[in-house]
Parts: structure tokens; C-alpha cells; sequence
């Protein structure tokens, strides 16, 4: 039939899986050319039926073949051209693409630690899941104490809990009684708290130095955290006020002048000039006696990674740290 090979041309000549699909519906829809052959059917009978059929029959599957080839056709053709101006031309690129030199946290993280190896401390690891002697009773906390409230720390019901903070690591290394401990544990610490200042899960670092006598004083103490404190944070001044931990007598909170204000008094620092950073103290006896230490002396003390780095970077919403937004961290 003329209109058959007239209507192959067509598929071989057309361009588009668009145009492809308005032909196939030409011929096979409810009104198109082969349905129209088929319901010519009717006015025929007997032998010329059948053979009218049989050509329809033959008509179709040429149809159907050429459909089929100019799909596969144009569906490659679409797909090569697509490939083709969607690729990466690399020689666009230069060697000297800008880059981070990682996560805030852990290059803040990466100085505190490089200055204490300098000094001489060891680093110390302890468990994420702790029990309460090593997280609360051994560091002189009564039941009564309010870091044992529920609201601050994450419990399981065994009654083992998310370390609310790495001084188990402390106890942990004291109960061995390897003399003298010069050491620090960083890791990562649980509370249930959430807001512009704190997450329920960030980072401390703690410090802790124990030796045999009372050699060990405040005074050392203090030499170790003014430098450590500059070494950080450049020209600022330091003050130590006093305060109270459970776990060492005498205690101290320690404040740097603003670095935002240079002292002057800002909202940063709430018009004060002082920022508070890290506490500290002398280990309490009490420490001692519950991990089995006689006659030693040491002190201790402890800092927020997430705090120093919103200093260092000028952060001021901590879970800006942890939403991984690349506008944030393409800065570092």
C-alpha cells in the first residue's frame, strides 16, 4: 500500500521523539490509519477479507519495525547530544583551586592538642558510655549534685550513661597509679542541652598532671595556662577568679580580655572585656582517695573545643558547626 511506505519515509525522516510519537499515534490510535483498515473489514467477506487482513497484518509490522528503529535511533541521538553538552571541559580548571584545610572544630582541636604534646602531655582515650563511679562519684560529686539530674545527662536504663565529660578518662588513668600522669583526653561529650551556645553533643579537652609530694601547686598550674591561653589567642590578658568544683580546692574560672573589644567592652563580652574560657583547680584529696592515691599532689583542668573555636573564627551560633552548611565551612 502506497500510504504504508509513504508513512515509513515519515518515521525515517523525522527528527524528534516528540514528532516520533505524534506519527505512531497517526497510525495507531483510536483514530488512526490502521485502526481505520481494520474497521474497513467489515464491509468485506469470505476470501478478500482474509487477504485484506493478511495485508493490513503485514502493513503493521513494517510500521511497527520502522517505529521501533527510528526510537532507538532518536533516542540515542538525544542521548549524544545530551552527553555532549553537559560535559566537563577539565582544561578549564586550574591547579591552584582554593581548598579547605578542614573542619573548624578539628583544626582547633589540632592546635590545642599541638601545644600540649609540645609540653611534654600524653593524650589519653577513655569509653563514650560510661557508669557513675568514674563519671560522678570518684570526681567527689554527691548524689544531690545537679550534673546528675536527668535534664543534664543523657542515662540508659542499666544506669550507664553518655559521659557528660572526659574526666572519667582522668579517673581511668589515675586508678592505674602509674606515676607521674601528665596528661590530656580530648573527645567527644553528651548533655542534654540545645541552643545558640550549646548542642547536645560537643568537645572538651582536659588536662591533668599528678606526682608524687606537693610539688605539684596552682602556681604551676597558672604558669601552664597563661601560655597555653597566648599561644592561642595572641597579646590578651588573663585573670583567674575564683570558683568551685566538686572535684579540686582551690578552683578557678580563667578569663581573657575580649578579642572582639581588646577589653574595651562589647556585646560579645556583655560590656565586661572579659570572656570566660576554661576552668581549672588543684585536685581534690577526695579525688585521690577514691582511685587509692596517697600522698600525691596535681591539678586539673578543662575547656570547650566548640567555645575557642567560635573565639578563633568568630562563630557566634555554635550549631553553625554542625548543619555541614559549605558557606560556613568553605570559609576554613
Amino acid at each position: 500500500m502506497k500510504w504504508v511506505e509513504n508513512t515509513i519515509q515519515n518515521i525515517k525522516d523525522t527528527k524528534t521523539l516528540v514528532s516520533l510519537e505524534d506519527i505512531r499515534l497517526s497510525i495507531f490510535g483510536k483514530k488512526g490509519l490502521i485502526t481505520n483498515e481494520f474497521i474497513k473489514l467489515k464491509e468485506l467477506d469470505g476470501e478478500s477479507k482474509k487477504e485484506r487482513a493478511k495485508q493490513i497484518n503485514t502493513s503493521k509490522q513494517m510500521l511497527e519495525s520502522a517505529l521501533l528503529e527510528a526510537k532507538e535511533k532518536l533516542t540515542n541521538l538525544e542521548l549524544e547530544q545530551k552527553m555532549n553538552n553537559e560535559k566537563i571541559d577539565t582544561s578549564l580548571f586550574k591547579g591552584n583551586l582554593s581548598q579547605t584545610y578542614g573542619h573548624p572544630i578539628n583544626i582547633t582541636f589540632d592546635k590545642i592538642i599541638d601545644y600540649f604534646i609540645g609540653a611534654n602531655f600524653t593524650i589519653s582515650y577513655g569509653p563514650l558510655v560510661e557508669d557513675d563511679f568514674h563519671s560522678f562519684e570518684a570526681l567527689n560529686l554527691p548524689k544531690f549534685h545537679p550534673a546528675r539530674d536527668m535534664q543534664d545527662t543523657f542515662y540508659f536504663n542499666d544506669g550507664m550513661l553518655l559521659r557528660p565529660h572526659t574526666s572519667p578518662v582522668q579517673i581511668r588513668t589515675m586508678e592505674n597509679k602509674n606515676l607521674p600522669i601528665k596528661i590530656i583526653s580530648p573527645g567527644a561529650v553528651f548533655r542534654r542541652d540545645y541552643d545558640i551556645t550549646h548542642s547536645p553533643m560537643f568537645h572538651q579537652v582536659e588536662g591533668l598532671v599528678v606526682d608524687n609530694g606537693n610539688g605539684i601547686s596552682f602556681a604551676n598550674l597558672k604558669h601552664i595556662l597563661e601560655d597555653f591561653l597566648k599561644y592561642m589567642f595572641g597579646d590578651i590578658k588573663i585573670r583567674f577568679r575564683s570558683s568551685f568544683f566538686p572535684f579540686t580546692e582551690p578552683s578557678a574560672e580563667v578569663d581573657i580580655s575580649c578579642i572582639f573589644c581588646k577589653g574595651k567592652g562589647c556585646r560579645v563580652c556583655k560590656n565586661t572585656g572579659w570572656l570566660e574560657v576554661l576552668g581549672c583547680g588543684v585536685v581534690n584529696n577526695n579525688v585521690f582517695n577514691a582511685v587509692g592515691l596517697k600522698d600525691v599532689s596535681g591539678y586539673a583542668f578543662g575547656l570547650g573545643v566548640e567555645r575557642f573555636a567560635m573565639l578563633l573564627y568568630e562563630v557566634n551560633d555554635l550549631r553553625s558547626f554542625f548543619e555541614t552548611d559549605l558557606r560556613l565551612l568553605e570559609q576554613f
